[in-house]
């Protein structure tokens, strides 16, 4: 089995919330686990906190989150950004305008300085996403 890079988002009491959200941009299934199922909180008010939680999608993204407990760290979307390209424009636009909503634009998706369409935006729960959808290949010029 190759090696896979899956982005792992980590929230404060908002996991659930935001996978549910990707869920409803992207699609397929939720599997989620709490701190009280494996015993792991330190405080009952972690009990109900997801401790892991993943989202498979029909398309083969899959996004890992998590809640971190109060007695820990967390900068949300400091520390992470989520790539999402390929050449499907209507797939990705679709995506685009849903993550959005709700969001940032940073950066309008529109014909980048490469060929390609690109746009950058911080989502409702502080995550920020770049997308980057294939241009036609540029024509060499003939010399």
């Amino acid at each position: 089995m190759p090696s896979i890079l899956n982005p792992y988002l980590n929230f404060r009491a908002q996991a659930r919330e935001a996978l549910d959200f990707y869920q409803s941009v992207f699609g397929g299934e939720v599997q989620r686990s709490t701190f009280a199922e494996f015993q792991l909180a330190q405080d009952p008010a972690d009990n109900d906190l997801i401790m892991h939680s993943q989202l498979t999608t029909p398309g083969g993204f899959t996004l890992m989150a998590a809640d971190v407990p109060a007695h820990m760290e967390l900068n949300p979307g400091s520390n992470i950004s989520i790539s999402l390209s390929g050449d499907d424009e209507t797939e990705l636009t679709g995506y685009w305008k849903k993550l959005v909503e709700g969001g940032t634009v940073l950066e309008p998706l529109n014909k980048a300085p490469w060929g390609d369409s690109f746009g950058m935006a911080i989502d409702r729960f502080g995550i920020q996403w770049l997308i980057n959808i294939a241009g036609s290949p540029r024509e060499e010029s003939a010399v």
